[in-house]
């Protein structure tokens, strides 16, 4: 896909405009052409380009002097000196002064063609740069699955199986459990592993800023919309784009998204060419899908196209021997990174770990080793060091079934103990109990119709 779209031809010279109009004919370009600077800038200033090729020497306002206000006003666009005034002097100034390169006239179209392909690979590592530069600053690091549990070893099975193929997955699983690694696993041992790994937070964005991230916007498009921006879509071109939290988007947006999925093609905000891209697309999603379906906050067939793989990522509470393998692994990662002396764990306090629930998952555990890391010298970590109730988890609450009960007032009861002590929060009940969201609400209407019980 060419991350060129629109370009600037520059020249007061008629035949030069048609020999690059020529030159260019087989390229998905939009090309438009001024026959001096004046309206080169006039055109700038209302439309936004990826690629300027000007003259150098023009009446009026000289081509290095365009150079100048194309790196004022829009600085990422890509500038080619063309001149028929070959000398090293103008070639370092030009260089010096951001253009991109420099052709001597008479240059043939395979000259023009190939420095434009070098631009394209410029502004497409530029375009990667700066999102990694970006991606980095939200990340302490690059992080990677850790556990031996047998859920977990299912998990590493799975993403074997899954990583060679172009298939859509749909990783589910409460906050914190890890989901977007497993994403970026999925995309490290796959053939797209040297293209880029490309995620957007689908819940922190409102419904405009999102589409102009996923999509691109040209420039105009909108109010504060100064120049044409390549969006996390174009950016993840031959290689992955995770949707993180995609229950969150809104239906208007759920329609394009699922086009784009379907048609492999979308159009920037504000655009009218249709835009081609190779994109696996991973989504997590913490919400049971189908409950949000039958609410009608997400679409059925959005779904369907998303769920061509899916696999749930187990909370921390059920791989409860894989918390001292993560604790010492969040030790040696915060030690290191705060020169801190703290170099093990007691036996102690792995206890008071194993025995809390964590209901903020490995992320909760996360951040209580980095806050003990943090906030204590000692070098060992101890259960006093741990900010976490360590009295509310020394025994399990239990439930009493009276002798006689059928096993439907047994199930019933058992259910309606497990959501109080979840605090009604349904999603974790389910999870407790080991059956569905829908399996746990169908039983809960059932209740409520046969016998009153307000749930």
């Amino acid at each position: 896909m060419s991350c060129i779209r629109r370009v600037l031809a520059v020249d007061d010279d008629p035949f030069m405009e048609s020999f690059v109009l020529e030159a260019l004919s087989g390229r998905p370009y939009e090309i438009d052409t001024a026959r001096d600077g004046e309206s080169a800038l006039r055109r700038l200033d209302e439309e936004g380009y990826d690629l300027v090729l000007t003259d150098m020497k023009m009446p009026g306002l000289s081509g290095m002097e365009l150079l100048r206000h194309v790196r004022q006003i829009s600085p990422d666009t890509v500038v080619i000196m063309m001149t028929a005034y070959a000398s090293v002097d103008h070639a370092v100034k030009a260089m010096r002064e951001g253009a991109f390169d420099y052709l001597t006239k008479p240059f043939s179209p395979d000259e023009l063609c190939l420095l434009i392909d070098r631009a394209e690979q410029h502004i497409a590592l530029l375009d990667e740069n700066r999102y990694l530069r970006s991606a980095l600053a939200d990340r302490r690091g690059k992080e990677r699955l850790v556990g031996r549990d047998p859920a977990m070893l299912r998990i590493y099975s799975a993403i074997s199986r899954i990583a060679p193929s172009r298939a859509t997955v749909l990783i589910q699983g409460e906050s914190g459990t890890g989901k977007e690694l497993v994403a970026r696993a999925i995309h490290d041992q796959s053939p797209r592993r040297d293209g880029a790994f490309v995620s957007v937070n689908c819940a922190a964005l409102p419904e405009p800023l999102l589409e102009s991230e996923l999509f691109g916007h040209e420039k105009g498009s909108f109010t504060g919309a100064h120049a044409t921006k390549r969006g996390r879509f174009e950016l993840a071109d031959a290689g992955t784009l995770l949707l993180d939290e995609i229950s969150e988007i809104a239906p208007s947006m759920q329609a394009k998204l699922l086009r784009v999925l379907q048609q492999r093609e979308f159009e920037r905000v504000g655009g009218t060419r249709p835009i081609t891209v190779d994109v696996r697309v991973i989504a997590t999603t913490n919400r049971d899908l189908r409950e949000a379906i039958d609410h009608g906050t997400f679409r059925e067939d959005l779904f369907y196209r998303l769920n061509v793989v899916s696999f749930t990522v187990p909370p921390l509470r059920e791989r409860l021997g894989d918390v001292p393998l993560l604790a010492r692994h969040f030790l040696r990662r915060f030690a290191a990174d705060n020169e801190s002396s703290m170099k093990a764990i007691s036996p102690k306090a792995l206890e008071t770990m194993c025995a809390h629930d964590w209901p903020g998952n490995v992320r909760e555990l996360e951040n209580v080793i980095e806050q003990a890391v943090v906030m204590h010298t000692a070098e060992q970590l101890l259960p006093e060091h741990l900010p976490i109730n360590r009295t509310a988890v020394t025994s399990s609450p239990t439930v009493r079934i009276p002798l006689g009960s059928t096993v439907r007032e047994a199930e019933r009861e058992l259910i309606l103990r497990t959501l109080d002590e979840m605090g009604g929060n349904r999603t974790r009940t389910a999870s407790v109990l080991g059956i569905s969201v829908r399996c746990l609400r169908n039983k809960l209407n059932q209740y409520r119709e046969t016998a009153g019980i307000a749930v």
